[in-house]
């Protein structure tokens, strides 16, 4: 999302009479019918295919048939027929594969215009007309047979977010399908330095879940114009249900998009990767002109007192997730999206704009086709929404969401500074008092006796009922990567600290108790020219240049280096609160910029005893003492070798400057 922060303080809701007087008048949105069973639109076999439309306050419903997706026409007109629980239908029939449609729905004597419905599952160019297609024609082959990678605990999961057009348009990436799905088919790419790019690099670095940013249809990239090369991250959505045609080969074939993206699925989760999607279901590209206020006007959105549109997502609008008929749409979306796609999670944008009920519902419908599939988004909005804060997915409310996960802004900006400062530095800086809000993020959001929650940044309580309940970071695509945050926090900074310091900065995401996440590109120190909000910025800015990891072999070794400790090690991802109590301690140490913390005891079943972790940010060595025993240095001065880089003795040991110590015995 282009703006967000701190989780933002609802106002009371109210009840808002429909806005025009129409054939069914309902005196509020609470009294519109639910539509029973599924909310699907069109059905289609080559003997008959039905259509249907929830528009409880329509007078007059048509349906238009085109031969194509976007110019020309309607070669035929239906009107549809009135139903039960507001819908409209209407059947047609001959076989209509590979035709078009649209719904035009009229209101007190005006036609709305078209709309490709609220639930198209395929489209045409730029996604204004609905297409007819059987499905199960979109399937590459093995579809079938595609299985999710294991995963035995959400404490497993280890999440690189990435743009589609990022991680493959540089020509350095040396991969043919550049900016599409299927550059993460595509295997055996290298850069001009023979050194592993795309799909090869994700499984050469250990991730387990890559992370797309949105790849629904989007509104702001004309598929018609694609020679022009125009950049979005796709927060603007058109189509929740459909991929979006500009990361395809051809988006005038409704089919090819749908089968592409199956096809980065299915070698995604070859290559032992899971996908996560970025969903952006509270708001819309546009208000009036959107496929929900086309098909039910006022219903799908909040309204401030006034009767305006209300606008958390500070984007033009938000959604009613709380009323029945969005909450309906948005779990059966997400469910759309596991069947027909086997997708194994989703970030929600914007969390914090929906409310609790909503979010307990979706984690439910998923847990019941597949527990292990995970969900966490951005507890927080970009402006108060028009609901009271203790029914919103705000961050602080993480605790009543028991399987769904929230990023922790605390020990992000603990660690490198404030979000609306990209001048202010933090611990990484050298700056004393981020480090309470760092050991927060170390437990993961839960309650410990060590932290002191008076003096952590944001929240004076912890929020997360378990570990798995916080995202560990400190950048993503939204905000400066951590190169630039650290270039401009830290003015002079010279290349050898650069390199200290993003090491230091990762060491302490990938050995918290929450779920890591990186940013795509951070482990070859990506870069973006200093551009803070690049959700439309060129590849000049966007892109990952390949060459950074010849060049910066020492942190992608380093970044790979911490990944494995994590898996090889279960004491760093104990995935329980309880046991984060009993076993992880933190360490006196004198002054500030350090934190030191044992995970004492073989802690969750590991092979090692002690592990002691110390995170140094300091321009000096740092002197502390630590249990006697002999120890096993595998961390130091940014190298990582579980191996073994020497012994020490317990008692006073020292911390090499701006880097981070891992020991055990």
């Amino acid at each position: 999302m282009k703006l967000n922060e701190l989780a933002i303080i609802g106002v009371a809701a109210t009840t808002v009479v429909s806005c025009a007087p129409a054939k069914k008048e309902y005196t509020s949105y609470e009294l519109y019918p639910v539509r029973s069973g599924s909310l699907t639109e069109m059905e289609y076999t080559p003997a008959v295919t039905q259509f249907s439309l929830w528009s409880p306050t329509a007078d007059e419903v048509r349906l238009m048939l085109f031969d194509a997706g976007d110019g020309g026409h309607a070669y035929e007109t239906v009107s549809m027929e009135p139903s039960e629980d507001g819908t409209w239908k209407a059947k047609v029939e001959k076989d209509l594969k590979g035709k078009f449609y649209t719904f035009n729905v009229k209101i007190n004597d005006k036609w709305l215009g078209d709309t490709p419905g609220i639930n198209a599952k395929a489209v045409g160019v730029n996604g204004k007309r609905a297409a007819i297609l059987d499905m199960k024609s979109t399937d590459p082959e093995g579809w079938a047979n595609d299985k999710r990678p294991a995963l035995a605990s959400p404490a497993d999961v280890i999440i690189y977010e990435m743009h589609h057009r990022d991680f493959s348009i540089d020509p350095s990436s040396g991969i043919k399908n550049k900016g599409k799905f299927l550059a993460l088919t595509e295997q055996g790419t290298v850069s001009l330095d023979n050194l592993s790019t795309g799909i090869d690099h994700l499984k050469e670095l250990g991730v387990t879940h890559v992370h797309i940013l949105p790849s629904y249809d989007y509104a702001s990239v004309d598929e018609t114009k694609l020679d022009e090369n125009k950049y979005n991250w796709g927060y603007d959505p058109q189509n929740y249900n459909v991929p979006d045609g500009s990361y395809s080969t051809d988006p005038y074939k409704p089919e090819v998009r749908i089968r592409e993206f199956k096809q980065m699925v299915q070698a995604l989760h070859k290559a032992g990767i899971r996908v996560v999607l970025d969903v952006v279901y509270n708001h819309t590209f546009n208000t009036a002109d959107s496929n929900f206020e086309r098909t039910v006007p006022g219903y799908f959105y909040r309204q401030k007192p006034d009767g305006t549109y209300a606008d958390g997502s500070a984007c033009g609008n938000e959604t009613a997730s709380n009323r029945a008929m969005m909450r309906k749409y948005m779990v059966e979306s997400v469910q759309h999206w596991i069947n027909e796609y086997h997708i194994d999670g989703f970030r929600f944008d914007l969390m914090g704009i929906h409310d609790i009920e909503t979010m307990n519902e979706i984690r439910k419908a998923a847990t019941a086709i597949d527990p292990t599939i995970f969900i966490y988004g951005e507890g927080w909005a970009a402006q108060a929404p028009q609901m009271s804060q203790d029914s919103l997915a705000m961050k602080a409310n993480t605790y009543k969401m028991p399987g769904i996960a929230a990023f922790s802004d605390e020990m992000r900006d603990a660690l490198r500074g404030p979000f609306n400062d990209n001048h202010q530095g933090a611990f990484l800086a050298g700056l004393p008092g981020g480090e309470a809000s760092i050991k927060f993020g170390i437990v993961g959001a839960i309650k410990h006796p060590q932290v002191d929650n008076d003096s952590v940044n944001y929240s004076k309580a912890p929020w997360a009922e378990q570990p798995t309940q916080m995202i560990s970071y400190v950048s993503c695509h939204d905000d400066m990567c951590l190169v630039d945050r650290l270039k401009s926090s830290i003015p002079g900074i010279t290349p050898e600290e650069l390199s200290k310091l993003d090491k230091l900065a990762q060491t302490a995401v990938f050995t918290s108790q929450g779920i890591p996440f990186i940013y795509a590109g951070e482990e070859v120190m990506r870069d973006k020219k200093g551009v803070h909000n690049s959700f439309e910025s060129p590849d000049s800015i966007n892109a990952i240049n390949w060459k950074g990891k010849m060049e910066h072999a020492d942190v992608f070794a380093y970044y790979k280096g911490l990944i494995q400790l994590r898996k090889n090690h279960p004491a760093f991802r104990m995935g329980n609160a309880d046991l984060v109590r009993k076993h992880l301690e933190f360490l006196p140490v004198e002054g500030s910029n350090v934190v030191a913390y044992r995970l004492k005891d073989r802690a969750n079943g590991d092979t090692w005893n002690d592990i002691i972790v110390v995170l140094n940010s300091r321009k000096q060595p740092a002197k502390l003492t630590v249990p006697e025993g002999k120890y096993t240095v595998v961390c130091k001065d940014g190298f990582i070798n579980e191996q073994g880089l020497g012994t020490v003795y317990g008692g006073e040991i020292m911390v090499p400057a701006q880097s981070a110590l891992i020991m055990y015995n």
